[in-house]
């Protein structure tokens, strides 16, 4: 699930939107995926603190329990260029719970909360995942951007399908639109 191979990563990656998982998965198996990773149930939650200093830096810091393993994440601000690029530090926790009692104890807030259905498939020289959110499909295609623009082709898409903004501000989107929606949880 997570690459530890260094300290500090930069993430590269887009998302495409599909109309179902099944579309999606046929596009990513008939390109020549493999399935590395089962679907599986990921729960974020993203913190930061009162005066929403994170957000306004463009940065991130979340909590991810994925089964009963944990993963707390550090995102910097978004690079430009044609995908989504920024620092990204990351670990394995034991708890969960407790990584999130620790940053609530050092005085940050949860803010959103998130829930999606995630496979992982290695496709050529990039990690494609289907995230299946409450508010659609997307396939997520990390790596460096001429091996996602290729994987993208792949799958019948181009630079101009791309979608570049996270999962809260496409929720939030979303929401602008669906009365009574709560902006602060994307969950099933």
């Amino acid at each position: 699930m997570i690459d530890n191979r260094s300290p500090v990563a930069l993430e590269q990656e887009v998302k495409l939107p599909f109309d179902t998982a099944r579309d999606a998965r046929d596009a990513i198996t008939a390109a020549g995926g493999r399935l590395v990773v089962a679907r599986r149930l990921l729960d974020d939650r993203l913190y930061d603190t009162a005066d929403e200093w994170l957000r306004h830096a463009g940065q991130a810091l979340r909590v991810r329990q994925d089964a009963a393993e944990g993963v707390i994440t550090y995102k910097g601000p978004a690079q430009p260029g044609p995908v989504k690029s920024r620092e990204e530090i990351e670990t394995v926790v034991a708890s969960p719970d407790q990584a999130r009692a620790i940053l609530e104890a050092l005085g940050f807030r949860p803010w959103f909360h998130a829930q999606k259905y995630r496979e992982e498939f290695a496709l050529r020289a990039t990690r494609a995942t289907i995230d299946e959110t409450p508010i659609g499909v997307f396939v997520e295609i990390e790596g460096a951007p001429p091996d996602i623009e290729q994987a993208a082709n792949l799958l019948g898409r181009s630079r101009h399908d791309y979608v570049l903004e996270s999962y809260p501000r496409l929720y939030q989107t979303w929401c602008a639109s669906h009365a009574g929606a709560d902006p602060h949880r994307m969950v099933f």
